[in-house]
């Protein structure tokens, strides 16, 4: 698939301005935990280029790989504190939006786990984050290629068998 357009090019200012936004929000909520919403988020979304840019800056950041991996079925996963379940369910239902947004039970756990302000930046974490996932994904911006893994001596590959 052939990126369409880079739209920090085609609209600088917009693009400026969506970033500012994403500077504010990275500095207003816990740095690990804004990675794991922007992963789940990019997760719903389906959002190649996002999954593989926040799972990596993760993985960069000392995140165990199992959590990294269980975003994407993190209410089954035994992996994640009661804060981040909170947090993902809101993930989840502002990204899911519908024709019902969100529901007392999400709204009131996350009141009571972040308190109006800690709420108010989510919120905007969350809508910061879809934002770019629709960016990337209508303008098909592609991840960064994979590495050629490096060929394995034969004796390790036998040895693991």
């Amino acid at each position: 698939m052939d990126q369409r357009t880079q739209v920090a090019q085609a609209a600088p200012e917009g693009y400026r301005r969506v970033y500012a936004l994403e500077k504010y929000v990275s500095g207003a909520v816990e740095p690990r935990l804004y990675l794991l919403l922007k992963l789940r988020a990019s997760v719903v979304n389906g959002c190649a280029f996002c999954v593989d840019m926040h799972g990596t800056h993760l993985l960069d950041e000392g995140e165990d790989v199992r959590r990294v991996l269980a975003v994407s079925a993190w209410r089954e996963a035994p992996f994640f504190t009661d804060r981040e379940r909170v947090a993902f369910a809101l993930t989840d239902e502002v990204t899911r939006i519908g024709d019902h947004g969100v529901s007392d039970e999400v709204w009131d756990a996350s009141a009571a786990e972040f308190g109006d302000e800690g709420l108010a930046n989510l919120l905007l974490a969350i809508a910061t984050i879809n934002t770019w996932n629709r960016l990337a994904i209508a303008s098909h911006a592609p991840p960064p290629p994979l590495e050629a893994p490096a060929a394995a001596p034969a004796a390790s590959v036998a040895a693991n068998r």
